[in-house]
């Protein structure tokens, strides 16, 4: 494994140079921008469903189906691949919304419903873009698939009629469709190993990421050998400790995840990840400290600083930006002038 961590370790640490705090979101769509991991978590889920799929030739749609709004909560995935069948293949979309927070939303059905109908709209789109004859527009059917990796216990059923009123006679109107869904902490650690699939031991370490040292030295323990061979999955478990375990426990986790993969590179790449972290996190209080000192010295000079100027100053993240912008808050004659 020793050249796969060499010859790809760019990419391994341009992951690593992201907010510690979007680790969740972040680590989980780096996996599944490779397709074995989309493959793992279908065949975690619904192994008959995997078997159909053509992971091979998965291609990812890169766009999302989320409104701004909710961008903080959540992101998603969709792709295309073939399904094959006795009477053909046709293709299909697998749509993996990804909930990271802690909250539980019981209108969770009725969004997923809403994205899979945009993903559908955007393909009656195409069609008109593209002129499609309308006797040969089909829309593709959806897989979607809810993953969860929040602490709170996820009991509202991903259904509309759980969250209506209405008499029975009713309850034939309501849409109906099913959505695969893997809450990571409420599921068993077995049953994440029965396939024996790479993801699935990597979710029994992410299991254990607020444990005790001994109980998540554990479960590296035993996941590591069962992945080793595969750079992204070793890659992540070291950003795994360096993002989510204390400072003082990092040598004792990454010796252990060397031990057991037996390649003296990780801790290398260890040692690269923890510098890029680290720079990180001293341009990030450097961008902080300038973007203070200029709304600091805007209230010197003009006393009352409107709250929308000072909302732009700190959505800037370019020091070279900030540095402008303080020069030109101390040669500003008015705060007209200043434009943040």
């Amino acid at each position: 494994m020793s050249k796969n961590l060499s010859t790809q370790e760019p990419e391994i640490l341009s992951f690593s140079d992201i907010p510690i705090e979007h680790f969740p979101d972040r680590s989980t769509r780096w996996l599944f921008e490779d397709k074995e991991y989309v493959r793992d978590l279908v065949e975690i889920l619904a192994s008959e469903l995997a078997a159909c799929i053509d992971f091979s030739r998965l291609s990812q749609i890169n766009r999302s189906f989320i409104p701004d709004s909710l961008r903080e909560q959540e992101s998603d995935m969709v792709f295309t691949a073939p399904f094959q069948t006795e009477s053909g293949t046709d293709e299909l979309l697998i749509y993996i919304l990804i909930e990271h927070q802690s909250t539980v939303d019981p209108i969770m059905g009725f969004r997923v419903l809403f994205y899979m109908v945009q993903i559908w709209d955007f393909q009656r789109r195409g069609w008109e873009s593209d002129n499609v004859p309308k006797s040969q527009r089909r829309f593709r059917p959806i897989l979607p698939i809810v993953y969860y990796t929040g602490e709170k216990q996820w009991s509202n059923p991903l259904t509309l009629d759980v969250i209506m009123d209405m008499p029975e006679v009713l309850a034939r109107f309501v849409p109906k469709f099913d959505t695969l869904f893997l809450s990571v902490n409420e599921t068993e650690a077995a049953d994440l190993k029965e396939t024996d699939q790479p993801l699935g031991w990597l979710l029994t370490v992410l299991q254990q990421e607020n444990a005790d040292i001994e109980t998540l030295s554990t479960a590296l323990f035993e996941a590591v050998p069962h992945v080793k061979h595969l750079r992204k999955a070793i890659a992540y478990l070291v950003l795994l400790i360096l993002h989510r375990r204390p400072a003082a426990e990092h040598e004792d986790l990454i010796r252990l995840v060397e031990q057991q993969a037996h390649d003296m590179e990780v801790e290398n790449m260890a040692k690269s990840m923890a510098d890029v972290l680290r720079e990180q996190g001293e341009a990030r209080g450097e961008t902080r400290a300038k973007r203070e000192n200029i709304i600091k010295l805007l209230q010197i000079r003009f006393d009352n600083v409107p709250e929308t100027v000072t909302q732009k100053v700190n959505k800037i993240r370019s020091l070279s930006r900030l540095n402008s912008l303080f020069e030109k808050a101390a040669t500003i004659n008015t705060l007209d002038d200043f434009d943040g």
